[in-house]
């Protein structure tokens, strides 16, 4: 089993690759590393070095591990953070091609672009782009609530919003729709939840909310999801273990007070979770445009 990574990577700290490459790993799959940045570490830090890579670059890489034959073999590419629209053209290109030569291949797209605290924290130009090129041909996509309420061009602060909202994206293209750090008017307070979505069927999973906020986390949840549906777990399962799996990691990290997720030492944790959060089927919701 084989997930080809396209997104983010530092030296230091676990963001993008670097934060999902390892947790991936643990579940017995083979990761193909393509980076779109190469950073010391991530913004934040005092300091900062390295750079978003040269375009014709990232696209030889992809031309090469295409030579190597990485799409015959791999059941899944994910894709994080781009680092400038020429560089996510290219990857909507890679994909194409793939899905075209494996039909069986999915694509799991994580849109990177913002979070509420900070407002879009891209280049103008990639947001459009991974809107309307890279999401249409995604079979999954994870945005946060504030990504996934730019996707859909809609505020979503209800479960009803949430799935009608998400039901429009699918008609676009992807088949399943996972919104994390979702805030909604019934979710209780002292909680955090995420969604997953589907033509006919939706889920939501709820754990604590714990008083960190650290980096890479959107990334680490993507990969637990990616590697959980690469694996065979159906959506609420996929989704019940990666919100698991995270929350064991954001609890060993708030005990160990760093800026950085724990995620190595927690690598039992992130697979034996020790305390599972249920994915719980939300009520059925007509889709829009059809009689209720």
């Amino acid at each position: 089993m084989t997930v080809i990574s396209i997104q983010s990577q530092v030296a230091w700290g676990h963001v993008g690759t670097s934060a999902a490459a390892f947790p991936i790993q643990l579940h017995g799959i083979d990761v193909i590393a393509v980076p779109t940045t190469l950073l010391s570490n991530r913004p934040g830090y005092p300091t900062i070095r390295g750079r978003v890579l040269d375009v014709q670059l990232v696209a030889d890489l992809l031309r090469g591990i295409e030579e190597r034959g990485a799409i015959d073999g791999a059941q899944m590419i994910l894709s994080g953070y781009l680092g400038s629209s020429d560089i996510g053209q290219e990857v909507a290109d890679f994909v194409a091609r793939a899905k075209a030569k494996n039909p069986a291949l999915r694509y799991c797209c994580d849109p990177v672009l913002g979070d509420r605290d900070r407002g879009m924290f891209v280049r103008t130009d990639i947001p459009p782009l991974v809107r309307d090129e890279l999401c249409p041909l995604a079979d999954i996509i994870t945005p946060n609530h504030f990504e996934f309420e730019f996707l859909c061009g809609a505020k979503a602060g209800t479960i009803d919003d949430a799935v009608a909202q998400a039901r429009n994206l699918i008609a676009r293209g992807p088949s399943t729709i996972v919104i994390t750090s979702a805030e909604l008017a019934d979710t209780p307070a002292g909680e955090i939840e995420m969604l997953a979505i589907e033509r006919s069927d939706a889920w939501r999973v709820r754990t604590p909310r714990l008083p960190i906020s650290p980096s890479g986390t959107g990334d680490l949840f993507a990969a637990l999801l990616a590697s959980a549906r690469v694996r065979g777990l159906a959506t609420p399962d996929a989704l019940s273990h990666a919100a698991s799996a995270i929350y064991g990691v954001l609890e060993r990290t708030a005990l160990r007070r760093t800026e950085e997720m724990r995620i190595v030492e927690s690598a039992e944790l992130i697979r034996h979770p020790p305390r599972r959060f249920a994915a719980v089927a939300i009520a059925a919701h007509p889709h829009p445009g059809r009689a209720s």
